[in-house]
């Protein structure tokens, strides 16, 4: 099962420090990785985009976002989206070799959960096909509300909505025909309900998407759906580290998945004001609010001790992990909630915030969210004792915002940076925001793929940050592996 804990004991906290546990935790190993976001169908695309400088936000499709009913350019509308764009991607519509699912069931799923399935294949690809031993979890973060249950109901609501649509006072100066007319035209445009089947419940359940992945693959894993907003991925992380510290389970699959590139999730947040109306430019002086995004990524996990014992490639690993909830407002971010998820990340290592040199930021695009990361991160990595400017970026400008999604796609771009040993590049990066005060931290944000050197006798080391609508934050700490 290997150790529970590394064997050597925090130093003493000298004044100011972060407290540090009596026993450092384990580290816990990333083994393989998958990804798909935008038009990037595999990590290794994923981040060549990074690398590329140029985003892949683009006019949603019409069968995603009907123009006519739902768009209305620059308005700020209850029940349309003031933009169109978005990091959509193309939806899987066959089941990827490795899988063992009947074509019929495979029909019957959710959009992320195609997703979800091709790239837990993509996972399993680079792991080697090899067997999976011991007790498993599979901690798939999503929204619990899928698209196909969003449908089923409205399929099976569709005779009350009818009735209600007729008793409508605006429409009593109609005759009873044209007020059939307008329900047979309304009913033609949506399309006929789907006839219920043995498999829809498949495509309904949150918590299936787990499932489907632990059955497709014959995996010895307990599955289960993981909702913090958008902190989900960080959230279904933090669960499966905590189980593999604790010894309660041997490997895990985590990560997380959703596809908001959808007119309900646009006008929602068009709505709220919270898009933006050009294209997300986080830590911008323009910046205006975030552009959404579909994508998904998941990490195979293992205590370092059993992957050495394996023989597994250590792609990084994962340190420690902080969470709060400030829990003052449902939108608006809190700098104290986000700097007690990073001090609470710190306990469980043995070096400080100083020593860490990249931060992937969760980077909204808001200017009230930017600023409070930024305030944030100031709190807990600004000081004289930083012997060089923090990094920081964001994969949000190359693929929006991904929602329950977003944590792992920074994870997957900050392992993929620490792979490489290149620091990579931010994107809409015209004019620094001045409010934002990163020479005081100091803070560097570079917009050109740059080498990323290592400190004499230290691993390289990053850091990511994804917090949550009703203050949920999380905090990520990740390293190269290095010589113990």
């Amino acid at each position: 099962m290997g150790e529970r804990a590394a064997a050597r004991a925090a130093p003493a906290p000298g004044p100011g420090a972060v407290p540090r546990a009596a026993r450092l935790p384990e580290p816990v190993a990333v083994v393989a990785y998958g990804g798909r976001f935008a038009d990037a169908e595999d990590a290794d695309a994923y981040w060549r985009l990074m690398l590329s400088g140029e985003d892949r936000l683009r006019p949603v499709p019409a069968d995603r976002l009907d123009r006519e009913l739902h768009h209305a350019p620059g308005v700020l509308n209850l029940n349309r989206s003031y933009t169109d764009l978005g990091g959509w991607a193309d939806v899987p519509q066959s089941p990827p070799p490795g899988a063992d699912i009947p074509p019929e069931r495979y029909a019957a799923l959710d959009a992320a959960q195609r997703m979800a399935l091709a790239v837990a294949d993509e996972v399993l690809g680079r792991y080697g096909g090899r067997p999976l031993t011991g007790r498993g979890m599979l901690a798939v973060a999503g929204n619990l509300g899928l698209a196909n249950d969003r449908r089923a109901h409205v399929d099976r609501s569709l005779g009350e909505l009818e009735d209600a649509v007729r008793d409508l006072t605006a429409l009593k100066g109609l005759s009873t025909a044209e007020v059939e007319g307008l329900i047979d035209t309304a009913r033609q445009a949506y399309g006929p309900p789907a006839e219920p089947t043995a498999d829809t419940l498949d495509g309904a359940l949150a918590s299936g998407t787990a499932a489907l992945i632990a059955g497709a693959y014959g995996l010895d894993a307990v599955p289960f759906a993981v909702e913090a907003a958008c902190a989900s991925s960080l959230a279904a992380l933090d669960t499966a580290l905590t189980a593999l510290r604790s010894g309660a389970v041997d490997y895990a699959l985590a990560g997380g998945v959703e596809l908001p590139c959808s007119a309900r999730d646009m006008v929602l947040c068009s709505a709220l004001g919270l898009l933006s109306h050009n294209r997300i430019t986080p830590f911008d002086a323009g910046a205006d609010g975030f552009t959404p995004g579909d994508g998904c990524a998941l990490f195979l996990l293992k205590r370092r001790s059993d992957a050495v014992r394996d023989g597994d490639e250590i792609v990084a690993l994962l340190t420690g992990s902080g969470a709060s909830n400030d829990a003052k407002s449902l939108i608006a971010p809190d700098v104290d909630g986000q700097v007690r998820a990073m001090r609470q990340a710190f306990t469980q290592v043995a070096h400080g915030p100083a020593d860490v040199d990249y931060l992937e930021a969760h980077g909204t695009g808001t200017k009230v969210g930017d600023r409070v990361e930024i305030t944030a991160t100031g709190r807990v990595y600004g000081g004289a004792a930083r012997p060089r400017p923090l990094e920081i970026g964001s994969a949000k400008g190359f693929v929006g915002h991904t929602f329950a999604a977003a944590g792992g796609a920074g994870l997957l771009r900050a392992l993929l940076a620490l792979r490489a040993r290149t620091l990579p590049p931010h994107t809409h990066l015209d004019r620094l925001n001045p409010a934002l005060g990163l020479d005081d931290l100091p803070a560097a944000i570079g917009t050109r793929p740059r080498p990323w050197p290592a400190a004499p006798g230290a691993p390289r080391r990053a850091a990511v940050s994804s917090f949550g609508t009703g203050g949920i934050n999380y905090h990520l700490l990740v390293e190269e592996d290095h010589p113990r």
